[in-house]
């Protein structure tokens, strides 16, 4: 259960921080300050829904598909996040295709690259001197 909310934890800050430096990088691609908890959290549970249900479509149907399923998650999760409230819009056709990349990019990057920040300490804590 510990594992599971830590890799929770891990993707949650991830998307944030694709969602993020998406809205820093790309003109039209915005999210609000008032709405960023509610945008980030949804993302991310529609993306961590969608990506093995995408994924056993594209093995079953489409199997050339399957390296992108990753960004097609993360285009259908960032869609029907700016239809719930109004935290996040994405104005143009650029601003969709340059800020899906984006969150998709460093959310990948962040969920290879953060648990291994986290094992680096821990290891590094239990083999410290009492």
């Amino acid at each position: 259960m510990v594992v599971f909310l830590i890799r929770a934890l891990i993707f949650l800050g991830s998307a944030a921080l694709g969602l993020w430096v998406a809205s820093l990088l790309v003109d039209g691609f915005n999210v609000t300050a008032e709405g960023f908890l509610v945008v980030v959290v949804v993302f991310a549970v529609l993306q961590s829904i969608l990506t093995p249900w995408f994924l056993v479509m594209s093995r079953k149907y489409a199997t050339a598909l399957t390296g992108g399923v990753g960004l097609v998650s993360t285009i259908a999760a960032l869609f029907v996040a700016t239809l719930i409230g109004d935290g996040l819009t994405i104005n143009g056709a650029t601003a969709w295709i340059l800020g899906a990349f984006i969150v998709w990019i460093v959310t990948m990057l962040g969920t290879l690259l953060l648990p291994l920040v986290f094992l680096r300490n821990r290891v590094q804590k239990k083999n410290a001197p009492a």
